[in-house]
């Protein structure tokens, strides 16, 4: 089924809508604790129970939609309900910690397999947006892979050192910031690899 194109504020809102509540929620009650259905729960467990629901329908409507998702999206939302549904079930925060560490180690993994093949997989989720040359593009994956190990490393770092709040304000601000600074410090290689979309459709 071809994607179809969607308002890129609506896009924004679904992908950054649950990630935000969730910064929100867990500043509202993060020095309480709560008791539901006999037992306590601390503010960061309720916050994260409350992020579940909301990624899975967000990740529900951008389906629906566009009628596509990318593997990333899919493994993304996977990975929240099993470590997020630990978090909330055994009402232990360490999972869903650890929920960005997995996810930045098995992007790097998938990539690193499609480099060792000769094979750059990012191509296949930006290509469209991002047109360049196989030479490109396995420069690229190479970059990322550095980047998603890099990120993992920080996560364990910040998550097993620091507090709470400080780890939440790392993964709502922290890690977009460090990502999107990573794609625009890109600049000179989508320059000398990039591939203009009129020359690649034939258009002169």
């Amino acid at each position: 089924m071809a994607e179809k194109k969607i308002s890129p504020w609506v896009k924004a809102g679904l992908d950054w809508g649950p990630l935000i509540v969730f910064f929100i929620a867990f500043n509202r009650l993060k020095d309480g604790s709560y008791e539901i259905l006999g037992r306590d729960y601390s503010g960061f467990v309720v916050a994260t129970a409350l992020f579940i629901p909301l990624i899975a329908f967000s990740t529900l409507v951008l389906w629906r939609l566009t009628g596509k998702l990318s593997a990333m999206q899919i493994a993304t939302l996977v990975l929240v309900l099993v470590f997020g549904g630990l978090s909330v079930w055994l009402n232990d925060p360490t999972f869903f910690k650890m929920k960005p560490t997995i996810i930045y180690l098995l992007f790097a993994g998938i990539l690193g397999a499609g480099l060792l093949r000769g094979k750059a997989w990012l191509q296949l989720v930006m290509e469209q947006a991002l047109p360049m040359e196989h030479e490109g593009w396995m420069i690229l994956t190479k970059r990322f892979v550095g980047l998603f190990l890099a990120l993992a490393v920080a996560n364990e770092i910040v998550w097993r050192t620091m507090s709470d709040e400080i780890w939440v304000d790392f993964k709502t601000f922290g890690l977009p910031i460090i990502l999107i600074g990573f794609i625009m410090a890109q600049a000179k290689l989508f320059e000398k690899y990039g591939i203009d979309k009129a020359e690649e459709d034939g258009v002169e």
